[in-house]
């Protein structure tokens, strides 16, 4: 079991130095100092828990994905999601909504943090159009699938599987949604938030058809080239559904601080451990020994969808959306511990 956190283990500790440096530097004080640890931690916690389901459905994909793919997604994309996603990407949103160039933006972060934030949760619309939209779709295609043969909650589950024959309704389920919420707001942010889930939708939309063409391969010598396109149009959806999953928590972490290089810290140090946790449930074939465990998660992932498309209106604490991710997969686990512990007295009893 230590193998597998033994990498975020040590990144946590680098993270963790880095950490104290930073809280000395600024405040010259052990209390200071121990405040910055104190919201790192925090921080990483909370990225855990808001993506622990991320981690099984990584794990999802990763387990039909080529074994050099899975490799490139667990070092590449940790790159991508550390770095990329806690860094770069708030920094994005300030330079286009402030039309600051990337060095202007860095420099805003450093030097005026208070406003930093204010920009940065001023474009809250927007991310909970784009990220609700794309998780909601996620989400829905996981049960809006008639070919699927598992059900955890039987009477929801199969009817929903036999409407997947309606082309499209998930599509349109989300855009009645996004159309309605937008409804309620005021006429720019209701145009904001309903572009943003539009651009939501078609990302997901474009993900899939870029697999498709990827997978596509003209005849059988060519199956090796159709592996490899196969597991970057998955790498491709991984990272996509990653930066999705990460949006809640970029936001939610300015409550807690306003420095830059402590949230990347803190966030950081979560995503690690949801890549461990990621690799654990793939060599462990969890998801297989553990059959509901999957449902959960997407069950999971549509109450984050819902939860981001109404934050718009009604604030959610994020403490409150982590419990309900960690409480679904809970349930779906003890559900599935259930239903193995029934399949064996089963087989005890016909033999």
């Amino acid at each position: 079991m230590f193998r597998y956190f033994r990498g975020s283990l040590v990144f946590t500790l680098i993270c963790g130095a880095i950490a104290a440096w930073l809280g000395w530097s600024s405040t010259q004080t052990m209390m200071g100092t121990a405040g910055v640890l104190w919201i790192v931690l925090v921080l990483s916690v909370l990225e855990l828990s808001l993506s622990f389901d991320n981690a099984v459905v990584n794990a999802t994909v990763l387990r039909d994905m080529p074994p050099v793919w899975q490799r490139r997604f667990l070092t590449w994309g940790i790159l991508i999601a550390v770095f990329g996603m806690r860094i770069v990407f708030p920094l994005a949103i300030v330079a286009i909504a402030a039309k600051l160039n990337p060095v202007d933006a860095t420099m805003l972060a450093m030097t005026d943090p208070v406003n930093y934030e204010r920009i940065i949760t001023g474009a809250h619309v927007v991310i909970s159009g784009f990220g609700g939209a794309f998780l909601a779709m996620v989400g829905l295609s996981f049960f809006f699938d008639e070919a699927k043969e598992v059900h955890w909650i039987g009477v929801v589950e199969r009817p929903i599987a036999a409407l997947s024959r309606i082309s499209g309704l998930a599509i349109g389920l989300v855009l009645l949604a996004l159309y309605g919420i937008a409804q309620t707001l005021a006429a720019d942010e209701g145009i904001a938030f309903l572009g943003a889930g539009i651009i939501g939708l078609l990302t997901y939309i474009a993900v899939h058809a870029v697999g498709a063409l990827l997978e596509q391969s003209v005849d059988a010598s060519a199956a090796t080239h159709a592996v490899a396109r196969s597991g970057l149009a998955s790498f491709l959806y991984l990272e996509v559904l990653d930066a999705s999953f990460s949006l809640d928590g970029v936001i939610g972490a300015f409550a807690l601080s306003t420095n830059l290089f402590v949230i990347a810290l803190g966030l950081g140090i979560g995503a690690m451990f949801v890549r461990s946790l990621t690799v654990l449930l793939v060599d462990r074939g969890t998801l297989t020994e553990y059959r509901f465990l999957e449902h959960g998660a997407f069950y999971a992932i549509i109450a984050l969808a819902v939860i981001m498309l109404i934050s718009v209106r009604v604030e959610v604490p994020e403490t409150v959306t982590g419990l309900i991710g960690a409480g679904l997969i809970g349930l779906a686990f003890a559900a599935s511990l259930r239903a193995n512990r029934a399949e064996d007295e089963g087989d005890a009893a016909g033999a």
